[in-house]
């Protein structure tokens, strides 16, 4: 009789508990879904496999499976007419017909923008399309400005045959055949370390409003390396431009930004239409901070590499072997360089 009273009595508080317990693993569910959900955007990184988070995480599951046909891009540059530009696309072009026709590769043509407003003596080597440089003056010696403003008028005058588009540039190298990184409309781009809209709040909003939603929507990225739809691209191009030109008005965001104002553009204007980039580390590496190549797919060597002879880094001053490519600003760098000494990084050499 005692263990019956007993058991009746214990018999609410079982169920109290199984109430409460329900009630947790629910709440944990729906918070999975949410946060899940809010992600928003994916980082690969080819190299190890992982992923850092994911984009297509509100895709179709059917969305989600391989692609099994080819999606051909357009590779895209823009470049100048100066000595400088010259031969850093004549190296790019070199490479991309070495990778173009390889297993694996979806390059499909291949166009210099040519913003200098004249034809120049490449245009028979390399394929080319003129266009117009910003009016004289607006670019305040900052080149890059006009960027933007070549990507409008190429989109505006040229019939591109690819429904997808690679945004390069002229010291870019590519080192393995390069697939479509790009996911079922989603752009794929090259994550930068120094690209932090939220270290910037303050200055991004006065580029991108506050009823626009988080700063955490702007990507870490630049125009290039870029694979985007073409009529995505020709949304998103104009404000690109516009909003380069309005941050390099701000004395503040000229100032804070710098050399990678227009990359900050870019960003903001992706996030004002509302595109989110597939984020791929195995894009793009950089000597000398990357040392091997492995799997990634282009070189960018925008940093000068500085060595002594025993193969050892010597960033921030001047190697006994070196290579910076700002040393060839009035021509190419002569042939049969030298190679870099023993011990220095594959991408390097």
């Amino acid at each position: 009789m005692i263990e019956r009273k007993a058991m009746g009595r214990a018999s609410p508080l079982l169920l109290i508990l199984l109430v409460l317990g329900f009630c947790f693993a629910t709440y944990n569910l729906v918070t999975l879904i949410i946060h899940n959900r809010s992600v928003g955007k994916r980082t690969h990184d080819g190299s190890s496999g992982g992923i850092f988070f994911d984009p297509v995480i509100e895709m179709p599951e059917d969305a989600k499976k391989q692609k099994n046909a080819k999606i051909p891009f357009h590779v895209a540059l823009t470049a100048t007419d100066s000595p400088y530009s010259k031969w850093q696309c004549r190296i790019m072009y070199y490479w991309y017909k070495k990778k173009k026709d390889l297993p694996g590769s979806e390059m499909g043509g291949f166009t210099r923008i040519l913003h200098s407003g004249n034809p120049d003596n490449l245009m028979d080597e390399i394929p080319t399309v003129v266009v117009d440089p910003l009016p004289a003056g607006l670019d305040r010696g900052y080149i890059v400005l006009n960027r933007p403003w070549a990507f409008v008028q190429w989109l505006e005058k040229t019939t591109i045959e690819e429904e997808y588009i690679l945004m390069a540039e002229p010291d870019h190298i590519f080192v393995n055949p390069l697939p479509n990184l790009s996911h079922d409309g989603y752009p794929a781009a090259f994550p930068f370390f120094y690209i932090k809209p939220a270290d910037n709040e303050k200055i991004i909003r006065k580029f991108y409003p506050e009823e626009k939603g988080p700063v955490t929507n702007i990507d870490p990225i630049g125009n290039s390396p870029v694979i985007i739809k073409k009529e995505l691209l020709e949304k998103i191009a104009p404000t690109w431009m516009n909003v380069s030109l309005k941050m390099k008005d701000d004395q503040e965001a000229d100032k804070t930004f710098g050399w990678v104002l227009e990359m900050y553009a870019y960003a903001v204007a992706s996030a004002l239409h509302g595109v989110k980039h597939i984020l791929r580390k195995d894009f793009m590496l950089q000597p000398p901070w990357d040392l091997g190549i492995g799997k990634k797919f282009i070189i960018h060597y925008t940093y000068g590499c500085d060595y002594n002879l025993k193969g050892e880094l010597m960033y921030g001053k001047i190697g006994e072997w070196r290579f910076d490519k700002r040393s060839h600003l009035r021509g190419p760098p002569p042939k049969n360089l030298p190679l870099p000494p023993p011990g220095v990084p594959e991408s390097v050499v």
